[in-house]
């Protein structure tokens, strides 16, 4: 039988501490939240490797080391509404949800929030919110936030899910700029996002986020 309680501490040992991040309740999260509950049963054996984790459709669940550094530049408060855009079966919400006071997680298929809900529900994860729609377009009902993340890559950030993000709040994005992946965090200031460099990354870029060529005749 597969210890993964042993596979969570040498994940945080030799992929979280080593990447700088050493915030007491991130390193507490994800030593707490079952990786491998989040995924199917067939990618279990998978779920705590060092890269970004392929779970069809185009989509993916981040790597440690990139949802752990991302986390860790938000600076999340025990008070703050998060948004977490594209968590698939919320794993990554589950994980922010121990750090906020509460996550809204966006997801398009109704089949996948369903399974999100019971894995959930089963960790105790009471404080995330699950909610079905487009991913770029956020749930601004449930908002405004003081952080949104993106679980994913994007090319283009629509201005609808910028608008969801409350004054002073922040954003991190993972921004594919050719082969090469940039996590920048976007701090709202004057109704205008200034963005700051945190670090590289890679990964797909998710539906909804892509860039939109120019139409020329």
């Amino acid at each position: 039988m597969t210890d993964y309680a042993a596979r969570r501490t040498m994940m945080v040992d030799t992929q979280v501490r080593p990447s700088d991040v050493t915030k007491f309740p991130i390193i507490d999260a994800m030593l707490s939240v079952p990786r491998e509950a989040f995924v199917p049963t067939a990618l279990r054996e998978a779920a705590y490797m060092g890269e970004n984790l392929d779970l069809g459709e185009g989509r993916m669940m981040l790597d440690p080391r990139t949802l752990a550094k991302m986390l860790d530049a938000l600076e999340i408060e025990n008070d703050d509404l998060v948004l977490d855009v594209g968590s698939v079966y919320g794993y990554s919400a589950a994980v922010i949800s121990r750090m906020a006071e509460a996550v809204v997680a966006v997801e398009d298929k109704a089949s996948v929030i369903a399974e999100a809900q019971r894995t959930l529900s089963e960790q105790g994860a009471d404080n995330v919110v699950l909610h079905e729609g487009p991913l770029s377009g956020g749930a601004p009902e449930h908002g405004p936030y003081d952080v949104i993340t993106v679980q994913g890559a994007v090319e283009h950030l629509p201005e609808g899910l910028v608008a969801q993000l409350k004054e002073g709040g922040r954003m991190a994005c993972l921004f594919m700029e050719g082969a090469l992946g940039v996590v920048r965090i976007g701090y709202k200031i004057d109704g205008r996002i200034n963005w700051r460099y945190a670090f590289n990354a890679s990964a797909p870029v998710l539906r909804g986020f892509e860039r939109h060529a120019a139409f020329t005749l």
